[in-house]
């Protein structure tokens, strides 16, 4: 089995025609690394305002920001992974500030905020260097270049 996604559009900004075969895809590849779950993740598509107030209200930041993901507040959770929003004005910007696809960049986030839900995070070093592995490899097999290329690139040129 595989995750259940429910995919709910708050904003009328996503009007992205492939935005969910776009997430639905790369669920599909994130999971095809771990064991397969029959648990329902929600993925709502949101804008910046939505974001920011989920943001303030979760994290205590009162920015918007591109995903937040809220993993099931129970660890034996069978039902439920968990939750991701997506806010739509800041994906847009992001892409086109670093030169992707639109397509792309959210392929990228729904991988990261659902590598979130399995429990991985980016909190220390090593950690970080994890999870970006994992986000190049599974966006690789899904035809998506190196999301990470140009910022590993800079650290590499300033040594």
């Amino acid at each position: 089995m595989s995750a259940q996604t429910d995919i709910v559009v708050s904003s009328p900004l996503w009007s992205q025609p492939e935005a969910e075969e776009v997430i639905r895809r790369a669920i599909a590849a994130t999971e095809a690394l771990f064991e397969p779950t029959d648990a329902e993740v929600s993925i709502l598509l949101c804008d910046d305002a939505e974001i920011r107030r989920l943001n303030g209200q979760w994290r205590g930041k009162d920015s918007a920001t591109n995903v937040l993901s809220f993993p099931s507040a129970s660890s034996t959770a069978q039902d439920h992974l968990g939750d991701i929003a997506i806010a739509y004005e800041t994906v847009s910007r992001e892409a086109t500030d670093e030169g992707k696809l639109f397509a792309h960049h959210l392929a990228h986030l729904t991988v990261h905020g659902y590598l979130h839900l399995l429990g991985f995070d980016h909190e220390a070093d090593d950690d970080a260097e994890e999870m970006e592995s994992l986000e190049q490899e599974i966006l690789a097999g899904l035809g998506i270049a190196d999301p990470y290329e140009a910022e590993h690139g800079a650290k590499r040129a300033a040594r």
